[in-house]
């Protein structure tokens, strides 16, 4: 997985570099990209100059402040992880300085989204089981519902990682369940 996604990186980053030397700018003989890993809150920035020298790394958040900066020496390419834990959501701002001019990079760090469902077990019994791929901590909230739109059973869970769970719902035909987590998912599921 790690090949595959450096790879993706690499045809990122060519792509980059043939496109800039298309336009009528100067010619920079230097790249950047930027990549999420999925799953996680962390960004890899790819570098790659023509000859080794000083280069600076800057993350600035949407108020254009500097969040991080890095000076590094003697250097024609890296690989560098920016961990965006415990930073705001929103719009960031990747600068890398070297000899050849400034390269900006925009990225939007956003939650990752919790992928929810909920499957009727059997037909007569009522049995359902919710599931929920998460990648880290959450909270999630279950509310069920009957035909007639009567709350039935609600409950907060806070889980860490992937959590299921199965729900007896006697006595009800045509539920709902409403499952939302702590950054604003909400899944609606009819039966």
């Amino acid at each position: 997985m790690k090949t595959k996604s450096l790879f993706i990186a690499a045809l990122v980053l060519v792509s980059a570099v043939i496109s800039a030397v298309g336009k009528d700018e100067p010619s920079s003989k230097a790249g950047l990209a930027v990549v999420p890993v999925k799953g996680s809150e962390v960004f890899k920035v790819i570098y790659k100059g023509e000859n080794a020298g000083r280069v600076k790394l800057n993350l600035y958040n949407a108020a254009n402040e500097i969040v991080f900066s890095e000076s590094l020496s003697k250097v024609d390419g890296f690989i560098r992880p920016l961990n965006f834990k415990g930073l705001a959501f929103g719009e960031y701002t990747i600068e890398l300085i070297d000899a050849y001019g400034k390269h900006v990079e925009k990225i939007k760090y956003a939650p990752s989204r919790s992928i929810i469902r909920v499957a009727k077990l059997d037909k007569e019994g009522g049995k359902y089981l919710l599931a929920v791929a998460n990648s880290k901590s959450n909270s999630i909230t279950v509310k069920i519902f009957n035909a007639e739109d009567q709350l039935i059973h609600t409950e907060v869970k806070e889980i860490k990682g992937d959590y299921a769970q199965v729900y007896n719902v006697k006595n009800a035909k045509n539920v709902t369940f409403e499952v939302s987590d702590s950054v604003g998912n909400v899944e609606v599921i009819r039966y």
